[in-house]
Protein backbone atom coordinates (compact mmCIF):
# COMPACT_ATOMS: atom_id res chain seq x y z
CA UNK A 1 0.00 0.00 0.00
CA UNK A 2 2.87 2.33 0.88
CA UNK A 3 4.58 1.63 -2.46
CA UNK A 4 1.29 2.33 -4.24
CA UNK A 5 1.00 5.71 -2.52
CA UNK A 6 4.60 6.53 -3.39
CA UNK A 7 3.94 5.73 -7.04
CA UNK A 8 0.85 7.92 -7.03
CA UNK A 9 2.81 10.77 -5.46
CA UNK A 10 5.55 10.42 -8.09
CA UNK A 11 3.01 10.36 -10.90
CA UNK A 12 1.27 13.43 -9.47
CA UNK A 13 4.61 15.23 -9.19
CA UNK A 14 5.55 14.35 -12.76
CA UNK A 15 2.15 15.48 -13.98
CA UNK A 16 2.42 18.77 -12.11
CA UNK A 17 5.96 19.30 -13.42
CA UNK A 18 4.73 18.68 -16.98
CA UNK A 19 1.87 21.16 -16.56
CA UNK A 20 4.28 23.78 -15.18
CA UNK A 21 6.73 23.14 -18.02
CA UNK A 22 4.06 23.38 -20.68
CA UNK A 23 2.67 26.49 -19.08
CA UNK A 24 6.12 28.06 -18.92
CA UNK A 25 6.55 28.19 -22.68
CA UNK A 26 4.21 28.35 -25.64
CA UNK A 27 4.63 28.20 -29.39
CA UNK A 28 2.69 30.92 -31.16
CA UNK A 29 2.32 31.38 -34.91
CA UNK A 30 2.78 34.99 -35.99
CA UNK A 31 1.84 36.17 -39.48
CA UNK A 32 1.80 39.28 -41.63
CA UNK A 33 -0.07 39.89 -44.87
CA UNK A 34 0.71 43.01 -46.92
CA UNK A 35 1.68 44.84 -43.73
CA UNK A 36 5.29 45.54 -44.58
CA UNK A 37 7.77 47.75 -46.37
CA UNK A 38 10.22 46.01 -48.69
CA UNK A 39 12.93 48.05 -50.41
CA UNK A 40 15.56 46.95 -52.91
CA UNK A 41 18.36 49.53 -53.15
CA UNK A 42 21.17 49.64 -55.68
CA UNK A 43 23.60 51.83 -57.57
CA UNK A 44 24.16 52.78 -61.19
CA UNK A 45 26.59 54.83 -63.22
CA UNK A 46 24.01 57.67 -63.12
CA UNK A 47 22.49 57.58 -59.61
CA UNK A 48 21.38 55.32 -56.77
CA UNK A 49 17.95 53.73 -57.10
CA UNK A 50 15.20 52.08 -55.03
CA UNK A 51 12.34 49.72 -55.77
CA UNK A 52 9.63 49.34 -53.12
CA UNK A 53 6.78 47.00 -52.30
CA UNK A 54 4.18 46.80 -49.54
CA UNK A 55 3.02 43.32 -50.58
CA UNK A 56 4.07 39.97 -49.21
CA UNK A 57 3.25 37.32 -46.65
CA UNK A 58 5.22 36.11 -43.63
CA UNK A 59 4.71 33.41 -41.06
CA UNK A 60 6.85 32.05 -38.26
CA UNK A 61 6.48 30.14 -35.00
CA UNK A 62 7.76 32.03 -31.95
CA UNK A 63 8.38 30.22 -28.66
CA UNK A 64 7.57 32.48 -25.71
CA UNK A 65 8.33 31.79 -22.06
CA UNK A 66 6.01 32.57 -19.14
CA UNK A 67 7.28 36.15 -19.03
CA UNK A 68 6.48 36.63 -22.73
CA UNK A 69 10.13 36.65 -23.83
CA UNK A 70 11.08 35.11 -27.18
CA UNK A 71 13.27 32.04 -26.64
CA UNK A 72 13.17 30.44 -30.10
CA UNK A 73 11.88 30.95 -33.64
CA UNK A 74 11.16 28.29 -36.28
CA UNK A 75 9.22 27.72 -39.48
CA UNK A 76 9.96 31.13 -40.98
CA UNK A 77 8.67 31.66 -44.50
CA UNK A 78 8.34 34.82 -46.57
CA UNK A 79 6.99 35.35 -50.08
CA UNK A 80 6.51 38.45 -52.21
CA UNK A 81 5.57 38.89 -55.85
CA UNK A 82 8.64 40.12 -57.74
CA UNK A 83 6.55 42.48 -59.88
CA UNK A 84 5.11 44.16 -56.79
CA UNK A 85 8.46 45.99 -56.57
CA UNK A 86 8.10 49.44 -58.16
CA UNK A 87 10.62 52.21 -58.79
CA UNK A 88 8.19 54.82 -60.10
CA UNK A 89 9.78 54.55 -63.57
CA UNK A 90 8.19 52.10 -66.00
CA UNK A 91 11.34 51.62 -68.10
CA UNK A 92 13.40 50.77 -65.03
CA UNK A 93 10.74 48.39 -63.74
CA UNK A 94 10.60 46.61 -67.09
CA UNK A 95 14.36 46.03 -67.15
CA UNK A 96 14.39 45.00 -63.50
CA UNK A 97 11.65 42.42 -64.11
CA UNK A 98 13.66 41.07 -67.04
CA UNK A 99 16.67 40.65 -64.73
CA UNK A 100 14.40 38.99 -62.13
CA UNK A 101 13.06 36.66 -64.86
CA UNK A 102 9.50 37.33 -63.76
CA UNK A 103 8.12 35.71 -66.91
CA UNK A 104 9.06 32.37 -65.30
CA UNK A 105 9.82 33.17 -61.66
CA UNK A 106 6.96 35.15 -60.16
CA UNK A 107 8.06 35.30 -56.54
CA UNK A 108 10.95 36.04 -54.20
CA UNK A 109 10.93 33.64 -51.24
CA UNK A 110 12.85 32.78 -48.09
CA UNK A 111 12.31 29.62 -46.03
CA UNK A 112 14.26 28.98 -42.85
CA UNK A 113 15.96 25.72 -41.90
CA UNK A 114 17.19 26.95 -38.50
CA UNK A 115 17.26 30.12 -36.43
CA UNK A 116 18.89 31.53 -33.30
CA UNK A 117 17.57 34.18 -30.93
CA UNK A 118 19.71 36.61 -28.91
CA UNK A 119 18.06 38.81 -26.30
CA UNK A 120 18.99 42.49 -26.25
CA UNK A 121 16.76 43.33 -23.30
CA UNK A 122 13.23 42.89 -22.03
CA UNK A 123 11.52 43.38 -25.40
CA UNK A 124 14.29 43.44 -28.04
CA UNK A 125 15.95 40.54 -29.84
CA UNK A 126 18.18 39.63 -32.76
CA UNK A 127 17.05 36.67 -34.87
CA UNK A 128 19.50 35.05 -37.29
CA UNK A 129 17.77 32.66 -39.66
CA UNK A 130 19.55 30.27 -42.01
CA UNK A 131 17.61 28.93 -44.94
CA UNK A 132 16.91 29.00 -48.65
CA UNK A 133 16.54 32.29 -50.56
CA UNK A 134 15.01 32.10 -54.04
CA UNK A 135 15.37 35.00 -56.48
CA UNK A 136 14.94 34.86 -60.27
CA UNK A 137 14.39 31.11 -60.06
CA UNK A 138 17.74 30.43 -58.36
CA UNK A 139 17.84 29.09 -54.79
CA UNK A 140 20.85 29.63 -52.54
CA UNK A 141 21.70 29.10 -48.89
CA UNK A 142 21.43 32.40 -47.04
CA UNK A 143 21.54 33.88 -43.56
CA UNK A 144 19.07 36.67 -42.86
CA UNK A 145 19.44 38.74 -39.70
CA UNK A 146 16.68 40.89 -38.19
CA UNK A 147 15.93 42.79 -35.02
CA UNK A 148 12.60 42.10 -33.33
CA UNK A 149 10.70 44.19 -30.80
CA UNK A 150 7.74 42.86 -28.82
CA UNK A 151 5.23 45.68 -28.43
CA UNK A 152 2.83 46.26 -25.53
CA UNK A 153 -0.06 44.82 -27.57
CA UNK A 154 2.02 41.61 -28.13
CA UNK A 155 2.56 42.29 -31.83
CA UNK A 156 6.15 41.98 -33.03
CA UNK A 157 7.95 44.58 -35.14
CA UNK A 158 10.71 43.14 -37.36
CA UNK A 159 13.39 45.07 -39.23
CA UNK A 160 16.45 43.90 -41.15
CA UNK A 161 18.46 43.91 -44.34
CA UNK A 162 20.35 41.52 -46.60
CA UNK A 163 23.06 42.32 -49.15
CA UNK A 164 22.67 40.33 -52.36
CA UNK A 165 24.91 39.75 -55.37
CA UNK A 166 22.82 39.57 -58.55
CA UNK A 167 25.45 37.40 -60.25
CA UNK A 168 25.17 34.81 -57.46
CA UNK A 169 21.57 34.34 -58.56
CA UNK A 170 22.55 34.25 -62.25
CA UNK A 171 20.99 37.66 -62.82
CA UNK A 172 22.40 40.15 -65.32
CA UNK A 173 22.46 43.64 -63.73
CA UNK A 174 19.96 45.80 -65.69
CA UNK A 175 21.15 48.47 -68.12
CA UNK A 176 19.34 51.53 -69.47
CA UNK A 177 19.59 54.03 -72.31
CA UNK A 178 21.01 51.54 -74.81
CA UNK A 179 23.50 50.26 -72.26
CA UNK A 180 24.98 53.67 -71.41
CA UNK A 181 23.66 53.46 -67.84
CA UNK A 182 24.65 50.33 -65.92
CA UNK A 183 23.55 49.17 -62.50
CA UNK A 184 25.92 47.76 -59.92
CA UNK A 185 25.98 44.05 -59.18
CA UNK A 186 25.23 44.33 -55.47
CA UNK A 187 21.83 45.31 -54.10
CA UNK A 188 20.51 45.59 -50.54
CA UNK A 189 17.16 44.15 -49.58
CA UNK A 190 15.66 46.02 -46.59
CA UNK A 191 12.48 44.99 -44.83
CA UNK A 192 10.30 45.97 -41.92
CA UNK A 193 7.01 44.37 -41.00
CA UNK A 194 4.51 44.01 -38.20
CA UNK A 195 3.55 40.52 -37.05
CA UNK A 196 0.42 39.52 -35.18
CA UNK A 197 -1.02 36.28 -33.81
Amino acid sequence: MKNYKNKLQKLAFLGLSLIIFLGASAQVKYTSKNNLTLTVSGTSTLHDWDMKSSQGSFEGVFTLNAAGAITAVSGISFTTAAESLKSGHDAMDKNAYKALKTDKSKTITFTSTSATVTSLGATDYVVKANGKLTIAGATLDAEVSATCKVKADKTIYVMGSKKISMKDFAMAPPTFMMGTIKTGNDVTLKFDLNLSK
